[in-house]
């Protein structure tokens, strides 16, 4: 490793802090929830609804956010959507009324979206397939850490200085991070400190060498629409990103509902279930790398590790009967399905520069991403309904013990009809 060099895990770290501020931004409304809905007197539909907004424009971003990256390129444009996303943030501060959020929740969707192409297209162009599921699972890792900063840091600013300053002082962050892009990162071909021993490491995989040397095609949306492998990961996307969606959105007001934790008390839980989830991430990773290392396949250590993480998470279903004997039993088995889910993150992405060209990476999983964020507008405008619904009837519980349910199946159906549509992960042959 020392003989090849490994400045391309620098360029994993700069993408990890990147994925850290997109989640710390998009996190701290969750936590504000309690405070917002007092303020602004908010039903859970309402709240619902601004979750909604968000995803609507997340969505409609993703679809342009892959074009426009593949067109500038992972330097300009990972740069364009961290400082857009950091102003919208930012812009939170501002409202003064529920549409107000809503416009705000859309922006910071439209320009988050930018964050995922960028980082898959990134990493395709920085590792060899072999080594792209553990950089994808070490990056998809700040998530997790930007979703425990957020109750560690959020609710202490919101009670010493007001909620407004809890949106400005973490929207402010990505701009440091632009500083930092700008002065490490560049294109492999071009960068001055990458060593050939590591450039001839990175481009290893003889089918990219041909890619590469053939100058793939930059294809349109409906071409790629045309090719089962698209509908695979776009499937795949939108049965299991919602599960994600409905954790980051409604963990801590599960945990006020069920335990009466307020403000700072949800703070350790949500760390815990946070902090498996980051070993979730990069195990998932490291393990299929384990299997080619053994003399797998590419594709049959992606599709193994991807069916072990969807058994993983049906236990979740538990969560909250099981959780009534003990918080922290709870706690511990959402936080293994949040592992689980990242670990599976860490393979479908990475299933996309296994079948696509680099031409074409950032635009597919921009597409993927659209469908998963479609996913979430479905399940959070259902969790809002069921959830005002029950608590009407004097009935809370239920409706997380009907949503628990949705999301320990989701994965092993995601996984099936991948299966079905793409048996075996393989290059498309332009």
């Amino acid at each position: 490793m020392q003989a090849i060099g490994k400045y391309r895990w620098t360029i994993c770290g700069l993408v990890f802090f990147a994925t850290t501020i997109n989640y710390l931004d998009r996190a701290v409304i969750s936590l504000l929830k309690s405070t917002l809905t007092k303020e602004f007197i908010w039903t859970e539909t309402d709240y619902a609804n601004i979750v909604v907004v968000f995803q609507i424009c997340y969505a409609l971003g993703l679809l342009g956010a892959g074009r426009l990256i593949d067109k500038l390129g992972t330097k300009i444009g990972y740069a364009v959507a961290t400082a857009l996303w950091s102003v919208a943030a930012v812009a939170h501060a501002l409202a003064t009324n529920t549409f107000g959020f809503m416009i705000a929740r859309g922006a910071l969707g439209i320009t988050e979206a930018g964050n995922f192409p960028a980082a898959i297209k990134t990493v395709a162009e920085w590792f060899p397939k072999k080594e792209r599921a553990l950089a994808t699972g070490i990056f998809n890792s700040g998530s997790n850490i930007g979703a425990i900063i957020a109750p560690l840091t959020v609710p202490f600013i919101a009670k010493n200085w007001g909620w407004q300053w809890a949106f400005i002082l973490t929207g402010l962050v990505g701009f440091i991070w632009l500083i930092f892009w700008f002065l490490v990162y560049e294109v492999p071909k071009k960068h001055k400190k990458l060593l050939q021993p590591e450039y001839d490491y990175i481009h290893r995989d003889a089918d990219e060498k041909i890619e590469e040397d053939t100058n793939a095609p930059k294809l349109t949306w409906a071409k790629l629409l045309s090719y089962k492998q698209t509908w695979a990961f776009a499937i795949g996307k939108f049965l299991t990103d919602p599960v994600w969606w409905f954790y980051l959105f409604w963990l801590p007001d599960f945990l006020e509902k069920q335990y009466g934790l307020e403000k700072t008390q949800i703070a350790q839980p949500v760390a815990l279930a946070y902090t498996m989830a980051i070993i979730g991430s990069i195990f998932g990773g490291w393990l299929p790398m384990f299997f080619i290392k053994k003399g797998w396949s590419v594709f049959r250590s992606r599709k193994t590790s991807m069916f072990i993480y969807a058994l993983c998470v049906l236990p979740v279903v538990s969560a909250q009967y099981l959780g009534s004997i003990n918080m922290w039993l709870a706690v511990s088995i959402i936080g293994l399905a949040m592992a689980a889910h990242q670990a599976w993150s860490a393979n479908i992405y990475t299933t996309v520069s296994d079948m696509f060209p680099k031409t074409a990476t950032a635009s597919v999983t921009g597409i993927g991403g659209m469908f998963g964020a479609i996913g979430g507008i479905i399940i959070a405008k259902s969790a809002g309904k069921l959830f005002d619904y029950y608590k009407s009837n004097g009935d809370a519980q239920t409706g997380y013990l009907i949503m628990f349910l949705i999301c320990s199946v989701a994965y092993v159906l995601a996984w099936l009809i991948m299966h079905l549509i793409v048996p075996k992960f393989k290059k498309i042959d332009f």
